[in-house]
């Protein structure tokens, strides 16, 4: 396939070294199933490079995609090109099966015959062997190759390097949480933290939440479904009390994505935030007049900030996705494919109790989740065989991985945070959101994060020159 020229220009607020940015798009004919010999389908996967810092013997620096468009991810890992420009590397970004564009069977791809083709096995298989393609055409087989990931990113980051170490020298997962992921994690540690973000940036403004939504409560008790919706300027009114948790979810939802996105300054990357935008929504919830007017507002913060400020009322039905995740799946095409993988390997069975965490009691225990999982996709669970593929926490055996996360970040203590060895390496960054440390350096940037790239490019560099020693032999 020919590949053609696009210009991509950051959106990260007043950052260094973020102008323009080019890359090429390609395809590559990917096989549909890796482990059936008798299945000869194919598909064209999407990806992007550069080689505008590579020598010839400089290292791929492989960003593994993860649940959306691979242009999302070129325009919020700024830190990749710093690693490529540090190490003369080549810059390669692969898409996601079941993403983006990389539909295996085009819009049916999400069809229950069809939609089984999309696990990580398969994902990371296809990693492996677009970057051996991309290595043989340009003739450097030898080249050492770094993966490197936020997120569920973060996450096939690991497990590339787990799986193929013959083809991954060295991986840096940001924000991965492959403990969580796992069910071998405290699954209402999520909102446990998006509740502590809240709480540093003002001590009272969790009771506030809480009282917020006992009043949500007396409402919607006493059927006052009109006078909920009024309060929250809907566009129309709320008609059942299944409604109102379906209104919890989209209040969580706004919390989670701002917990996520709390970047010292304005981001775009989980909707057009403001800078800090834990504090902005935690004085607004503090500053107004009453304590449901203080939850409608700091929710709004996220919901207008998405739509540019233009929302003259609120649809939680149509900003935000019911599905087997509770800390949301996005919007469009992408959010089917989430949900069926937060229904099959990856375990997300995390409600909220309003005990050890600020919102309202909103279960999502695992029978729930089977239920749920059975009714939309007509699938069974296999509990514990993620744990087993993927390695669950028994990962001592590996090597030349670096696990960052944020002290603000709330899939923190779903991730690695003790390093297991001198190659199994763990960094806490304080000050930061989610793969914070991914992003282009920002003059905002907190010493931590600075101190942290700094470590992961002294980590990778000795890893990658131990690979150029040994032959590939790691």
């Amino acid at each position: 396939m020919g590949s053609y020229l696009l210009i991509v220009i950051f959106v990260m607020g007043s950052c260094v070294n973020c102008g323009v940015l080019n890359y090429n798009i390609a395809t590559f004919s990917q096989v549909v199933d890796h482990f059936n010999w008798n299945i000869n389908l194919t598909f064209e996967q999407r990806y992007l490079y550069s080689n505008v810092y590579w020598h010839a013997d400089g290292p791929f620096v492989v960003y593994t995609g993860n649940e959306g468009n691979v242009e999302g991810y070129w325009e919020n890992t700024g830190f990749a090109f710093e690693i490529a420009k540090q190490l003369n590397g080549y810059i390669l970004f692969i898409e996601h099966r079941y993403y983006g564009h990389s539909l295996p069977f085009g819009q049916k791809s999400f069809d229950h015959d069809k939609i089984g083709y999309l696990s990580i096995e398969q994902a990371i298989a296809d990693y492996a062997v677009v970057i051996q393609h991309i290595k043989k055409k340009l003739g450097a087989t030898e080249n050492a190759v770094i993966a490197l990931g936020g997120s569920y990113g973060g996450m096939l980051s690991a497990y590339l390097r787990f799986k193929y170490p013959n083809v991954v020298d060295a991986a840096l997962a940001a924000s991965a949480p492959i403990y969580l992921a796992a069910g071998l994690a405290n699954n209402h540690s999520f909102w446990e933290v998006v509740t502590a973000d809240f709480k540093a940036a003002n001590e009272q403004c969790p009771s506030r939440v809480q009282t917020a939504f006992l009043e949500l409560k007396k409402l919607r008790d006493s059927g006052q479904l009109v006078e909920i919706s009024k309060k929250f300027r809907l566009c129309s009114n709320l008609v059942s009390d299944k409604q109102v948790d379906y209104l919890i979810g989209w209040i969580r939802n706004a919390f989670a994505s701002m917990c996520m996105g709390d970047y010292p300054y304005s981001a775009s990357f989980f909707g057009n935030l403001p800078a800090n935008p834990v504090n902005v929504s935690a004085n607004l919830i503090m500053q107004a007049e009453d304590a449901l007017e203080g939850l409608v507002l700091g929710t709004g913060l996220f919901y207008n900030s998405t739509n540019n400020n233009t929302l003259s009322c609120f649809d939680p039905f149509t900003e935000y996705y019911f599905c087997s995740d509770p800390t949301g799946c996005g919007l469009g095409p992408n959010s089917l494919s989430w949900d069926y993988q937060a229904c099959t390997e990856i375990l997300l069975s995390s409600g909220t109790n309003n005990i050890t965490d600020m919102f309202a009691p909103l279960p999502w225990t695992l029978d729930m989740r089977a239920e749920y999982c059975l009714k939309t996709w007509g699938i069974g669970q296999r509990p514990g065989w993620f744990a087993t593929s993927l390695w669950g926490n028994s990962i001592q055996s590996a090597s030349n991985i670096i696990f960052s996360n944020g002290e603000l970040d709330p899939w923190k203590n779903g991730g690695v945070l003790e390093s297991l060895s001198d190659t199994i390496i763990a960094l806490l960054i304080d000050g930061a959101a989610h793969h914070l440390d991914l992003r282009s350096p920002n003059p905002k940037d907190p010493p931590a994060v600075v101190a942290a790239r700094e470590a992961e490019l002294f980590f990778l560099k000795k890893w990658i020159l131990s690979a150029r020693e040994n032959h590939k032999i790691i």
